[in-house]
């Protein structure tokens, strides 16, 4: 089943499509055509963007989904959230959507792997190490 959206009134015609039967994950879905449709100019610096409510309604998918797709496209720069005022395009945007976190993080991962390795860490003493770390982070 796809759902489709068309942000008419406020945002120049845009079509969002999530496709409930891919693989991928829908607050993927939903980051990659937000990308798309500021890349592609549809959405420019400092447009609005729909609530977290309004858009999980058009698009008939959980709140959570979108919040979580807006919570990532903020960590990355791409939106900017204004507390009451809503989410709005970030002013450098168009620049920060060439950044891929997901590349970064394996490229520094595969070298710090590389480093342990070369220093005689096996891979079942590096795997408990992590999930140490990733048990004691802070929020």
């Amino acid at each position: 089943m796809v759902a489709l959206f068309h942000l008419d009134s406020w945002y120049n015609n845009i079509m969002i499509t999530i496709d409930l039967d891919s693989a991928e994950p829908l607050f993927s879905q939903l980051m990659a055509q937000i990308k798309y449709a500021i890349e592609t100019k549809q959405l420019k610096p400092l447009d609005a963007l729909p609530s977290i409510r309004q858009l999980a309604s058009d698009l008939d998918i959980n709140a959570k989904t979108v919040a979580k797709a807006y919570q990532l496209l903020e960590r990355d720069s791409v939106i900017e959230s204004k507390g009451y005022k809503g989410s709005f395009v970030h002013p450098h945007a168009n620049k920060n959507i060439q950044v891929d976190i997901k590349d970064w993080l394996n490229q520094s991962l595969a070298t710090d792997v590389e480093k342990y390795r070369k220093a005689g860490i096996t891979d079942s003493e590096m795997r408990a190490a992590f999930n140490l770390a990733l048990s004691c982070r802070s929020n």
